[in-house]
């Protein structure tokens, strides 16, 4: 896990209005927040977060707030514009070493199932898996293999095991399978027939069929 260092402005003033002003200034304001220190209000530039939000990566942040002690945390929840996609809050969650703290990390799925090469459907059950570890712990990606995964086969929480973190998704929820294939069904012999029995339309010389016309349109 990476750790990157955050620089931000205190906020002295905490409201819509103070807000808005930030955000046109191409602003972002922020909230530290932790069990063992007092709540710290922020905003940093556009171009400081928007790295630690539109990426895969799990980050350390180093947050430097003028006026205050540093903080190591990590990013907890973003807040988007639904139109620009734009950030337009987040929360930094405090971190103390040497003590375990939960989080979501996105699960990266290697190799080629077997069942799928022979036809059959991966099926995604979870892209992220709920676990608990120390800060030093936390990995970019839980590696799952699926090469072995036969057509029918299936993966739960409770068949991975990972070094040095828990899993707190439940045991047994599926995180990936191989289905088989849908298969079309063949019109049965009766259908076929009644189809083939069924009256051509025709119109007469030099007129279209309403079928023709329908067509067209």
């Amino acid at each position: 896990m990476k750790n990157v260092i955050l620089q931000a402005n205190l906020r002295e003033t905490i409201n819509k209005a103070s807000r808005n002003k930030i955000r046109n200034e191409e602003k972002v304001p922020g909230v530290y927040y932790s069990k063992y220190d007092e709540s710290v209000a922020f905003d940093v530039d556009e171009k400081e977060i928007n790295p630690l939000v539109f990426t895969s990566a799990r980050n350390i942040i180093t947050l430097k707030v003028k006026g205050k002690e540093d903080h190591e945390c990590i990013l907890k929840n973003v807040q988007f514009d639904p139109v620009t996609g734009k950030v337009l809050h987040f929360d930094l969650l405090g971190l103390k070493r040497g003590e375990k703290f939960q989080l979501k990390v996105p699960i990266s799925f290697v190799g080629n199932s077997i069942g799928v090469k022979e036809g059959g459907v991966l099926q995604v059950g979870f892209h992220k898996l709920f676990i608990e570890c120390l800060p030093k712990d936390v990995p970019q990606s839980l590696e799952v293999n699926i090469e072995n995964l036969n057509i029918g086969d299936t993966i739960h929480v409770e068949d991975l095991n990972f070094e040095d973190l828990n899993i707190l998704t439940p045991a047994d929820a599926v995180v990936v399978s191989v289905t088989h294939p849908k298969i079309e069904v063949e019109p049965v012999a009766e259908e076929l027939e009644e189809e083939m029995a069924e009256p051509e339309i025709v119109g007469k010389s030099g007129e279209e069929t309403e079928e023709e016309q329908e067509n067209k349109e």
